[in-house]
């Protein structure tokens, strides 16, 4: 059976790391404690004393003055790692916490969880070629010396990093090893820390290469478990759950975030707030817990991103141009129906392809598996798609040979309609409004990965009045843009008024639109 060695490193809050030690080892898992040597000494004497008499914890035998971005970090690790190699040798996994996690799972749970798949959970991504590092400095961590902590001497950083880009100081990674970089919060087998411990010992050419890389604790561990373990015994992700705002900062969680933290398929969480008491105590009391079960949804990300962007979205940044120097042409008419729910704008499309030859695609901006024509991989994804909307449409508006092409597009795409309506080309919108059930709302958050079958009925209730509200803003945002052809198609309004606003979008007459409309499964869900 699985049992746990945590690497704690921290600084701070002597009370703190005795409750989470007393908690995590309470169950028979362990802890080695790394104080930073710069903090107070007699706050590491308290924790020291309070813990003498608990067989299940240890101490790194050398403690090391840390510094953000430094390999101080690293150091400080392997000296916790190898006192709790050395102390518990009946630990079968490794895992790095800091004094701001905790357990979302119980013991239980995160030894069978262990149990069932013989691997290493570290997030280990190429350094050169993935996108993990999205601002800053990049092969520059590696391929020139860093002495300095660049948040506690910023000039003399920069300074010789400047020096030696001058000077042609660029420096050979070690040939063998292919640096990864990602978080440091991994969880390793024994198997894998005895071969990263025995590789820091044989390797001195590597060790002295990352003591002088800059924020080494996302690449060092990293690098070495792809160097030792095989691919396949290897998971890409960390068991700690964390999210960051769009300011590059920590969440921070608190008392009535227990459901949602406990829906994450996760075993930890960072950060938990100091002043989530009730929310320590009922996550510290579930770790001991027999028998709990968990319904995993796994939702936090993408409902964190969406209640956040609430109030940004076409609110807070200006609006985006892409290829500002194209036009889809002057002669083409690009027809767009608006519609949150897709399948009414498809059955609607559906409709129109029976009365009407004017070629027409569903949602190509929304749904990675549209049906499209082979376009020389410009089509290939939704990304690419987004990147070259202009000249994706003239692409298809040449493969169908014809000056009308008909399109759905989401609510949500409010830039991608500003962009096509500033076109010399003309541009056509006729908006599908709709009525929306709890049901619709519940099956739309979960197909957008904001909920799952396991989501609790307290975040429901927060979460459906938000994306109705979100639904009319969107709706609202696009009348407020006063595109010059826009017509509105509404699930309570007459048949007639219906037909009035299709013939104005399709420059049909009234009797054919009728004719088209003329069905009683248009808005049916």
């Amino acid at each position: 059976m699985a049992t746990i060695a945590f690497i704690l490193l921290c600084h701070k809050d002597p009370d703190a790391i005795i409750q989470q030690a007393e908690r995590l080892t309470a169950v028979g898992d362990y802890m080695s404690i790394h104080f930073d040597g710069r903090a107070s000494d007699a706050d590491y004497e308290k924790i020291q004393t309070a813990l003498k008499d608990n067989p299940n914890v240890t101490f790194a035998h050398k403690r090391i003055k840390c510094g953000w971005g430094e390999w101080s970090l690293v150091q400080a690790t392997l000296n916790a790692v190898e006192s709790a190699v050395q102390a518990f040798p009946r630990a079968t996994h490794f895992m790095m916490v800091s004094g701001d996690c905790m357990a979302i799972k119980s013991a239980e749970f995160a030894h069978d969880f262990l149990d069932a798949d013989d691997c290493d959970y570290i997030e280990s991504f190429d350094f050169f070629e993935s996108d993990w590092i999205k601002t800053g400095m990049k092969e520059d961590r590696l391929i020139y010396r860093h002495y300095l902590n660049e948040r506690k001497h910023k000039r003399l950083f920069y300074g010789m990093l400047n020096a030696q880009r001058k000077l042609g100081l660029k420096r050979p990674i070690p040939e063998d090893i292919q640096v990864q970089i990602g978080s440091q919060w991994w969880c390793l087998r024994r198997r894998t820390i005895e071969w990263i411990l025995d590789f820091t010992r044989n390797r001195p050419d590597v060790m002295k290469f990352f003591r002088t890389t800059w924020i080494p604790d996302e690449t060092f561990f990293q690098t070495l478990v792809r160097h030792l373990v095989p691919e396949t015994e290897i998971r890409t992700r960390t068991l700690t759950f964390l999210m960051f705002t769009d300011y590059g900062m920590p969440v921070n969680f608190y008392n009535d975030h227990y459901d949602l933290l406990l829906s994450q398929d996760f075993l930890f969480a960072r950060k938990i707030s100091p002043e989530a008491h009730e929310l320590k105590e009922r996550l510290g009391d579930l770790y001991a817990a027999k028998g709990a079960e968990f319904k995993i949804s796994n939702e936090g990300q993408s409902l964190f991103a969406f209640l956040v962007g609430r109030g940004r979205i076409g609110r807070r940044f200006g609006m985006r141009f892409w290829e500002t120097e194209s036009t889809l042409g002057r002669e083409r008419e690009l027809l767009i129906l608006i519609c949150k729910k897709w399948h009414v704008a498809k059955r609607l499309l559906g409709l129109i392809k029976h009365s009407a030859d004017i070629p027409s695609i569903e949602y190509l901006f929304n749904e990675e598996d549209t049906l499209l024509p082979d376009l020389g991989g410009i089509q290939a994804t939704l990304p690419k798609r987004m990147r070259h909307q202009r000249a994706l449409m003239r692409m298809l508006f040449d493969y169908f040979a014809t000056n009308r092409l008909i399109i759905c597009v989401d609510p949500a795409n409010l830039d991608l309609l500003r962009d096509f309506a500033g076109d010399r080309s003309v541009t056509r919108m006729l908006e599908i409004q709709c009525e929306f059930t709890d049901d619709f709302l519940v099956g739309h958050a979960m197909r957008i990965g904001l909920a799952g079958e396991h989501t609790s009925d307290e975040t429901w209730e927060r979460l459906l009045p938000t994306i109705r509200q979100d639904i009319v803003y969107e709706s609202d945002a696009i009348r407020d843009a006063e595109f010059e052809h826009h017509t509105r198609l509404r699930e309570t309004a007459s048949l007639a008024e219906n037909a009035a606003a299709l013939a104005q979008f399709l420059s049909f007459p009234e009797e054919q639109a009728t004719e088209i409309l003329n069905v009683d499964y248009l808005f049916s869900d």
